[in-house]
């Protein structure tokens, strides 16, 4: 695989002292500054159970260079042979130098390395920049739905089409 760019963020493993900065992160995402009616969000406030412990799933955080957590990401194990990508945050100061892209990235080598034949994510039409870095790793959009006014979005990409996934490319 190709080198990349340089971020300015190292993509790494959860841990547990991780956890409070990825709440915070999480809550700052939020759009409109609350949960969404088709989440509880409990998964976020336990990453280390959720997300660490069961095979399948995992968790990474993206550091910048002064340790702090700066974006997140996760991949539950939703069916059989189907990862979904949870919980993609970066920090609003950090947005537009790759970290999204690096984090995404990692997501799928991950659901590669485990087999799986599809991955699955939504997001709502609010997040403009989101839905332009799924569209470069191919993402399809599978089904739209309304949720309290707002428009949620479902994509996949199909793993096993074999399609060449964007890295990322020197600037």
């Amino acid at each position: 695989m190709a080198e990349g760019p340089t971020i300015p963020a190292t993509i790494c493993d959860f841990r547990p002292e991780d956890q409070a900065a990825c709440a915070a992160l999480y809550q700052d995402g939020l759009i409109g500054g609350r949960i969404a009616d088709n989440d509880t969000g409990l998964d976020i406030y336990d990453i280390e159970h959720t997300y660490m412990k069961p095979a399948g799933n995992h968790f990474w955080v993206a550091k910048s260079l002064d340790n702090q957590v700066v974006g997140m990401i996760g991949v539950q194990h939703y069916d059989e042979g189907v990862g979904e990508i949870r919980r993609l945050r970066v920090r609003q100061d950090h947005r537009r130098r790759g970290i999204g892209h690096a984090l995404v990235e990692t997501a799928v080598r991950f659901c590669q390395q485990q087999n799986y034949l599809k991955v699955t994510l939504d997001t709502f039409m609010e997040r403009e920049p989101a839905l332009r870095l799924f569209e470069k790793f191919h993402f399809r959009l599978y089904t739209t739905r309304e949720l309290s006014g707002k428009e949620l979005v479902y994509f996949f990409l199909d793993l096993y089409a074999g399609e060449e996934r964007p890295r990322h490319q020197p600037q």
